[in-house]
């Protein structure tokens, strides 16, 4: 691959959102006297945090979810996203990544926020020269192809040379809308969803070494 840049997905490619996401999550529904429709696992962890609350909550109606993200954003934003490990590997990745002079950046689903505390919690920040949510912008991206779109378009990057790095095929529609290679990161939640990802026929990495391996 001819690549100086790479993007890559936050919650279950670099690090485990799930113990602090799903501890929130309940908390959210403990205090609003409610009970989830579905099982709190971390299978619920990537797409957009509202669509996954209404879901969660058996779709009661925008009030309702209303009031159970914003005791989520409390519990989460305090404590609950400092309790978020990287992956076995990630952080030797990224150090190799930018001894090689590639060009870092986030594009996750998740608030930018908690991504910035979560980035200075491990230390992260001069690994990446742009870390963006959503809600980075105004009015927030709708979806994960939107938000790319704009970061490539900001930090003037090319397709032809960028890289997305991702655990669901949410990830990989992503990166198709913008003409980017994909590499499903089969590590973290990969796992989970491989059996879907082999049916698209990604290229993968089964672990953050592997990357450096096919970069070179």
């Amino acid at each position: 691959m001819s690549l100086n840049t790479i993007i890559f997905d936050l919650d279950g490619t670099l690090v485990d959102s799930a113990p602090g996401i799903l501890a929130a999550y309940q908390i959210a529904f403990d205090q609003c006297g409610m009970q989830p429709t579905r099982a709190l696992e971390s299978s619920l962890i990537g797409p957009p945090l509202r669509d996954t609350m209404a879901m969660v909550a058996g779709y009661p109606g925008d009030a309702v979810v209303d009031q159970l993200l914003t005791e989520f954003k409390k519990a989460y934003d305090d404590t609950g996203c400092l309790h978020t490990p990287a992956f076995e590997g990630v952080e030797a990745m990224m150090q190799a990544l930018k001894m090689r002079g590639m060009r870092l950046f986030i594009a996750t689903n998740k608030r930018a926020y908690p991504t910035h505390k979560i980035m200075t919690h491990l230390g992260w920040t001069h690994y990446f020269e742009g870390v963006y949510g959503p809600d980075s912008y105004d009015p927030p991206k709708a979806n994960k192809a939107a938000l790319i779109a704009q970061i490539m378009q900001d930090h003037a990057l090319s397709a032809s040379s960028t890289l997305y790095i991702g655990d669901r095929d949410e990830d990989g529609q992503a990166s198709q809308a913008n003409h980017l290679a994909f590499l499903f990161a089969r590590w973290g939640y990969g796992i989970q969803s491989h059996t879907l990802i082999l049916e698209k026929q990604y290229p993968e990495a089964k672990t953050p070494d592997e990357v450096i391996g096919l970069l070179t």
